[in-house]
């Protein structure tokens, strides 16, 4: 597919749909931040000719119609803070980003809905709701960064989703902006609705290809009352990851979340922190957060789950019951990217997703694969879904040349024998185009068919985020 270039007099027009202040054209420096998204390497960052930040349906609308005309492509964005390279505008263009509009729109208490702009702050649409005894249950774990509009558009997950479920499950209603400019509202305040095809779960999780939310409507639920994080210490990977089924189906309780860390991520981000959790006389942590409206029965239900840890394997089992002990735990989990960002700036963060009951098996085929490269392969992730964040990490030592060289083989056999173990290639952070050309090992060719199918025919032109998920036509 073949673009044209954002010449001034289209940058011209854009100016006058969302004002001269809100266009940014023909400046290298200001434009740099938007070429990239979270993946440290630079090999998936691509230049914008401009940068665009509507304030309105309208004005998004005119922006569409505008690059129809001149066929020029729009990559929409939130936060920028992906791992998949999809707010990456890799055809130039346009990005569309999405940070003025970013008010909460209005709280429905009788029905217990919440509408809000794509450019709402995650954490903010819960410290929002935290006064009226509300909660919105879509969690991912970059809450205090990310745009909800980008959560809707990869159908973010996170360290809730055992109990609550992922972004997908809460969007009642989308108010969408179409490649052609049309301005169409699917869904509602409804609980139940199977009028037509259910186009609310077709755009969410489509990664800004079919579509750009301009009001999302959220499903909540009243807020828990009471919350504890149980941090198991465990002497193998093997013995963390099989306590997972043992918790679901031998004592009925559903955790919030449980969490999975292996020895090398855990001592790396405690190194970090200079935190002194006691990871040295453990193969691998779980963290299990149980929440409900009543401290009796979080207390008995998190009682039940530490005495299984410890008669399953657990070294140790301490009990976080209050904001700051809780968050010593949370941020050793959150800031296991950041510690290996110290160590080598060579690294491909993956995103795999296996049955649960496999991940054991997984996490041991990682671990000899990163032995059969000399690599480190850390592990962390959502140990109660399967979804395993396997960090590729380069030996400092080694030269650029040789990281490119070794990678795509190292990457290749990774998504072999997720496949083998019945796994997919991403759980929460999406395709975008980092992952997109081992769809193949995963999908077949009539399914990819289907996808471009529905692409093409809501966006003929390609003009909308061209080159995610698979090629452009």
């Amino acid at each position: 597919m073949r673009y044209n270039r954002i010449t001034p007099e289209i940058a011209a027009s854009l100016s006058e749909i969302v004002g001269e202040n809100f266009v940014i054209y023909n400046d290298p420096e200001r434009l740099e931040p938007y070429s990239h998204d979270e993946i440290p390497e630079k090999k998936y960052a691509a230049m914008p000719e401009a940068v665009v930040r509507p304030r309105t349906a309208d004005e998004i609308s005119r922006i569409m119609k505008l690059a129809n005309e001149f066929r020029f492509p729009v990559t929409p964005r939130g936060a920028g803070s992906g791992l998949s390279g999809g707010a990456v505008p890799i055809h130039g263009g346009i990005v569309l980003h999405c940070d003025r509009m970013n008010e909460i729109l209005e709280l429905d208490k009788e029905n217990m809905m919440l509408t809000v702009e794509p450019g709402v702050v995650a954490n903010d649409i819960n410290e929002f709701l935290k006064p009226h005894g509300l909660f919105y249950a879509g969690y991912p774990m970059s809450m205090e960064t990310c745009y909800i509009g980008g959560n809707v558009a990869e159908n973010a997950g996170g360290g809730k989703a055992v109990k609550y479920g992922v972004t997908g499950r809460y969007v009642l209603g989308l108010e969408t902006v179409m490649p052609n400019g049309d301005i169409v509202w699917f869904g509602g305040k409804l609980i139940k609705d199977v009028t037509g095809y259910n186009m609310i779960q077709l755009m969410t999780g489509s990664e800004g290809t079919l579509g750009i939310f301009s009001k999302i409507v959220l499903k909540l639920i009243p807020l828990p009352r009471y919350q504890v994080d149980l941090l198991c210490l465990f002497k193998s990977s093997q013995e963390a990851i099989n306590i997972v089924p043992r918790i679901i189906t031998g004592t009925g309780i559903i955790p919030t979340g449980i969490e999975f860390m292996d020895r090398t991520a855990c001592r790396e981000a405690c190194e970090y922190l200079n935190e002194s959790i006691p990871y040295q006389d453990s193969g691998a942590m779980v963290i299990i957060t149980v929440d409900g409206a009543s401290r009796e029965n979080v207390e008995s239900e998190y009682e039940t789950l530490g005495e299984m840890c410890m008669e399953n394997g657990a070294i140790e089992v301490y009990v976080a019951d209050n904001v700051t002990t809780s968050e010593r735990i949370w941020k050793v989990r959150r800031n296991i990217g950041e510690a290996y960002n110290v160590i080598s700036r060579r690294q491909s963060g993956e995103d795999i997703v296996v049955p649960p009951a496999a991940m054991a098996q997984m996490v041991e085929k990682l671990s000899q694969l990163a032995q059969n490269f000399g690599v480190m392969i850390p592990c962390f992730g959502h140990a109660g879904d399967g979804n395993l964040h396997a960090r590729i990490v380069s030996d400092p030592k080694w030269s650029d040349e040789k990281w490119h060289q070794v990678l795509p083989e190292i990457l290749e056999r990774l998504y072999k024998l997720t496949s083998e173990l019945g796994g997919s290639i991403s759980g929460e952070h999406g395709i975008g185009h980092k992952r997109k050309n081992y769809m193949p090992m995963f999908v077949s060719d009539e399914y990819l068919n289907i996808l471009k199918s529905i692409k093409k025919s809501l966006d003929p032109n390609f003009i909308l985020n061209p080159g995610k998920i698979f090629d452009s036509l």
